[in-house]
């Protein structure tokens, strides 16, 4: 059972083996790597393994490959469930386009929105311990609320405790309002609890840099009708100015939540400038030894479409804690 060994006092070390679904550039992967640097069970150190992982994305796969040394494998529909190593833990931020407002909101009948049960028929096979799911906030409420409901009614037939909950990255210190729903699953009913850490918000004078190339800098013209439509009176050294779909724009110290399909002008610092491709990551709670491969649309694309790692963080050691738990009190119980 999933890190029983190591509560019953075994010597060996302790791993745990992992899958990366839809993998993009490896959120989930940085942060289970950050929560087992410093989360240890019974005075042992968790090793995280990662023995699958799958995007149909070249670009992706190379930017994977070049911070991990994994080159993920392709589309997910034509893997047999067989060729999938057993793992603990199931990680999918599978596509949000189906869900999300930006999209058409066609939830199952885009193709896209199919992958869920790719995940389903894997999670069938294999049976992990748990898993994390991420996708839009739009997820909770598309179609009245039936597709969640028909995704959780599934998760639940294959024989897990589920919960979910939107959490929003600006409550994890990252200075983007970047919501997405997490949906969270076991294999036997734990005390989980959704924890809201006591973090403060890093300020953007932490995330963006002093001094940027002008190829970074928007049209005199553009800034000139961000300025014209912009009506607050912003007191803070740097902001974020935003253009809604009607055209408003806002300014606030921090990020509107990145969008792989925006405009390239849809974000400006201090309405003047676009986001560099290391403000995003740092944005999206990347370390900044993460390296990028590839344009700058390529980058814009990448980390759009990236999970929030704070998020993860908090989530997995949630998990880590309430199985931890469950183990002792199972110990106890045979004393």
């Amino acid at each position: 059972m999933f890190l029983e060994d190591d509560l019953h006092g075994d010597n060996h070390e302790f791993t745990i083996n992992y899958i990366d679904l839809f993998c993009g550039i490896g959120g989930f992967r940085i942060a289970l790597d950050m929560v087992c640097n410093q989360y240890k069970v019974n005075q042992k150190q968790l090793t995280p393994v990662c023995v699958f992982s799958s995007d149909i994305d070249a670009d992706a796969q190379k930017n994977y490959e070049a911070n991990f040394g994994d080159k993920p494998q392709g589309d997910i529909t034509k893997i047999s469930a067989d060729l999938i190593p057993k793992h603990d833990i199931l990680f999918a931020g599978f596509p949000c386009q189906p869900f999300s407002i930006c999209g058409k909101l066609q939830g199952f009948e885009d193709t896209r929105g199919t992958l869920f049960f790719d995940i389903a028929r894997i999670l069938d096979y294999h049976k992990p311990y748990a898993f994390i799911l991420e996708n839009v906030k739009q997820l909770l409420g598309h179609n009245q609320g039936k597709t969640l409901n028909t995704i959780l009614g599934i998760l639940s037939d294959l024989g897990y405790y589920l919960e979910y909950k939107i959490l929003n990255a600006l409550e994890f210190g990252l200075p983007q309002k970047r919501e997405r729903i997490f949906i969270v699953g076991f294999r036997e009913p734990l005390n989980f609890t959704w924890k809201k850490p006591n973090i403060v918000m890093k300020s953007l004078t932490e995330i963006i840099e002093k001094s940027v190339s002008k190829s970074y800098h928007a049209s005199e013209q553009i800034q000139m009708n961000r300025l014209a439509k912009y009506r607050g009176n912003n007191q803070h050294k740097i902001t974020i100015w935003h253009e809604n779909k009607g055209g408003h724009i806002s300014a606030y110290p921090y990020s509107c939540a990145m969008r792989a399909g925006a405009s390239y002008n849809y974000l400006l610092v201090n309405g003047k400038r676009r986001l560099t491709e290391r403000e995003m990551l740092r944005l999206q709670g990347f370390p900044d030894s993460f390296k990028l491969v590839g344009s700058y649309s390529t980058a814009r694309k990448l980390v759009g479409n990236s999970v929030a790692v704070p998020c993860v963080v908090s989530i997995l050691n949630s998990l880590f804690d309430a199985v931890t738990k469950n183990q002792f009190n199972k110990l106890y119980a045979k004393i």
